[in-house]
C-alpha cells in the first residue's frame, strides 16, 4: 500500500538515493571487470556474491520465508531481473558504445509509468509524464553525447531493449508482492532465484576467475554486495513506499551521475552536451518530486471585510 504522509515520501527518497548512487557506481566497476568476465560469468560471480551476503543478512535479522502471496512476484524479478536483465545488459554494452546502451535501457523508465498506470492503477500524472519527458530528453542527450559515431550493432540494441523492457515487467511484479514480504525477503530470494537461472555460467566464471587479477575479482564481489544486495534492497524498500512510475524515474539520476564518477575515478572528462544532458536528467527527476503548492486557505471573516 502507497503511504502519502511526508515521513515515509522522505524515507523513500533516500532509499531510492541508495540505490541510485550504487547503482550509477556499478558502470565504473562494470568496465573494470568486463575485460576479465564474460557477460554470463559477470552476473553469475555478482549474483553469487549478492546471495551470499544477503541471506546472510537476512539469518541475522530472522525473517524466513516470505507468505504465498509473495511468491508469484519474487519469482517473476528473480528470473526476469536478477538473471535476464544483467545477461542481456552485460551482452548488450559489449556489442554496442555506452550512449547507444543508454537510449535504449532508457526506455526503461517510461515503461514502468506506462505499465503502473495501467496494470497497478497509479495514473498518468500530469507532473509524472512532464518530469519523465525531461529526463528522457536528458538520457538521449547523454547518449548522443557519448556514442563513438559507430554503427549501433542490431544484436546490441535487442539485448538493451530487452533489458528495459524485463526491467519494467519486474518493477511492476515486485510491486505487489512488498504488500506482503519485506523489502530483504523480496530482494533476498530474488537473487537466489536468478542465481540459479545464471548457473549454466558457472563453468565460464570458474575458468575466467581462475586468470583474472584480483582487481577484478574485488569489482565482481563490490558489484554483488553494494550495486545488487544493498541497492535491490533499497530500491524494493522504497519500491513499496511510492509508486513504480516514481520509482521508475528517479532512475533517471544515473546518467548524471555516471559522468561525475567516470569524471573522477577514470578521468573521463566530460564534455558540454553531456552535462547539459546529466542537467536534464536530474531536472526531469526533480519536477517529479516537486510538492505542489498548496492554497492558503481563506478567512471568511477577512474575504468579507474587504468585500
Amino acid at each position: 500500500m502507497v503511504r502519502d504522509d511526508g515521513s515515509a515520501d522522505r524515507q523513500a527518497i533516500a532509499a531510492a538515493a541508495v540505490a541510485v548512487v550504487l547503482w550509477a557506481s556499478a558502470f565504473v566497476f562494470i568496465r573494470a571487470a568486463g575485460h576479465d568476465f564474460s557477460p554470463g560469468a559477470l552476473a553469475l560471480g555478482r549474483l553469487l556474491a549478492a546471495s551470499v551476503t544477503l541471506v546472510a543478512v537476512l539469518v541475522i535479522r530472522g525473517e524466513g520465508l516470505p507468505v504465498r502471496a509473495a511468491w508469484p512476484g519474487i519469482i517473476v524479478s528473480g528470473v526476469l531481473w536478477f538473471g535476464v536483465y544483467m545477461v542481456a545488459l552485460n551482452w548488450g554494452e559489449r556489442n554496442v558504445d555506452a550512449g547507444t546502451a543508454a537510449m535504449v535501457v532508457g526506455i526503461g523508465p517510461v515503461l514502468i509509468a506506462v505499465l503502473g498506470g495501467l496494470v497497478l492503477r497509479e495514473g498518468f500524472p500530469a507532473r509524472l509524464m512532464a518530469g519523465m519527458a525531461v529526463s528522457f530528453a536528458g538520457t538521449i542527450v547523454v547518449g548522443l553525447s557519448t556514442t563513438d559515431g559507430g554503427g549501433a550493432a542490431v544484436l546490441g540494441v535487442v539485448l538493451c531493449l530487452i533489458a528495459a523492457i524485463v526491467w519494467a515487467a519486474s518493477t511492476i511484479a515486485q510491486k505487489p508482492a512488498l504488500a506482503s514480504a519485506s523489502a530483504l525477503q523480496v530482494t533476498t530470494f530474488g537473487s537466489v532465484i536468478g542465481t540459479i537461472v545464471c548457473l549454466p555460467f558457472s563453468g565460464q566464471l570458474i575458468t575466467e576467475a581462475a586468470a583474472a587479477p584480483v582487481s577484478s575479482t574485488l569489482s565482481l564481489v563490490y558489484l554483488g554486495v553494494f550495486p545488487t544486495a544493498l541497492a535491490f534492497t533499497t530500491w524494493a524498500y522504497a519500491l513499496a513506499r511510492t509508486t513504480a512510475g516514481k520509482m521508475g524515474v528517479t532512475t533517471y539520476v544515473v546518467p548524471a551521475l555516471v559522468v561525475v564518477m567516470s569524471w573522477i575515478a577514470l578521468d573521463e572528462v566530460p564534455g558540454p552536451l553531456t552535462i547539459v544532458g546529466g542537467v536534464l536528467c536530474l531536472a526531469g527527476v526533480a519536477i517529479t518530486r516537486a510538492r505542489p503548492r498548496v492554497a492558503a486557505p481563506v478567512d471568511p471573516e477577512a474575504a468579507e471585510t474587504t468585500a
